[in-house]
């Protein structure tokens, strides 16, 4: 039985919940940080979220990725369905090429003004944990979408292609935003192939330099290459903030709260 043996929606759905529970339990049993706010909280919150994006995104655009990909692969539409790669070689292609499209975007969301009014709401988050992966704002999540479609339908990439990346995507999004503990030479070495959440921590200091570096969600070589890999936070692991300097208290942080970011014109305190 393949993957495709099972609805996509239901791999990805299968995948998402054994994963969150495993890194669940790592976070118990080697947690990397102290959290400053409590689990149940934030976990209300950053899970009611996930909610609410994959309504939103139901209706509003209800044709998922691996639907267009399964057109345009029936129609011979799209650059891989008109060059000869097929198999291993086309998935691995497909997966880099969607993998560069999460980087560069995510890398325009933090240096234009009004995409990143959007994309803020992700980094309020007072602590990281495996539910930080989910926290996007319902605006950010529908441009996304919009995004890897409009991609997939320039590459054509196979539907297998597509339903991999999305579940290795979610996988890797949880991964690297956990609060989880790798020992030194186990990240070192990993951090070679795949973003690690000590890379990724560092993406979340409140220090702005730092916030405007590592980018990847899943592949760390983009940073590398385009010049926004930081190794470390300069205050340590243990020593950094986390977070916007603009939001340092949780209970301007409700699920209300948080749906407004984008259209604030000032932050609280301010």
């Amino acid at each position: 039985m393949t993957i495709l043996s099972f609805h996509p929606d239901t791999a990805r759905l299968a995948a998402f919940v054994g994963l969150l529970a495993l890194l669940a339990l790592g976070e118990r049993l080697w947690p990397r940080r102290p959290l400053t706010v409590a689990r149940a909280v934030r976990w209300r919150i950053n899970l009611t979220v996930v909610a609410l994006d994959s309504l939103l995104v139901r209706l509003v655009l209800p044709l998922a990725p691996f639907a267009l990909a399964a057109v345009l692969q029936e129609r011979g539409w799209g650059l891989f369905n008109v060059l000869p790669l097929s198999g291993l070689a086309e998935i691995i292609a497909s997966i880099l090429l969607l993998d560069l499209t999460i980087y560069t975007q995510h890398r325009l969301f933090h240096r234009r003004p009004l995409l990143w009014r959007i994309h803020r709401m992700h980094h309020t988050d007072l602590d990281l944990d495996v539910t930080s992966g989910t926290r996007f704002h319902p605006l950010e999540i529908v441009l996304s979408l919009a995004i890897k479609l409009t991609v997939i339908l320039l590459l054509g990439p196979s539907p297998l292609a597509v339903v991999l990346f999305e579940i290795v995507l979610n996988a890797t999004s949880m991964f690297s935003h956990a609060n989880l503990r790798l020992p030194p030479a186990v990240d070192r070495w990993l951090r070679l192939v795949l973003v690690t959440p000590d890379m990724h921590r560092v993406h979340h200091s409140v220090i702005v330099r730092e916030t405007n570096s590592n980018y990847g969600f899943n592949l760390p070589w983009w940073d590398r290459l385009f010049g926004s890999y930081r190794a470390q936070p300069r205050d340590g692991h243990l020593g950094m903030t986390i977070g916007l300097r603009e939001w340092r208290n949780q209970a301007d942080l409700g699920l209300r709260a948080l749906l407004q970011i984008p259209f604030l014109r000032k932050v609280p305190g301010q």
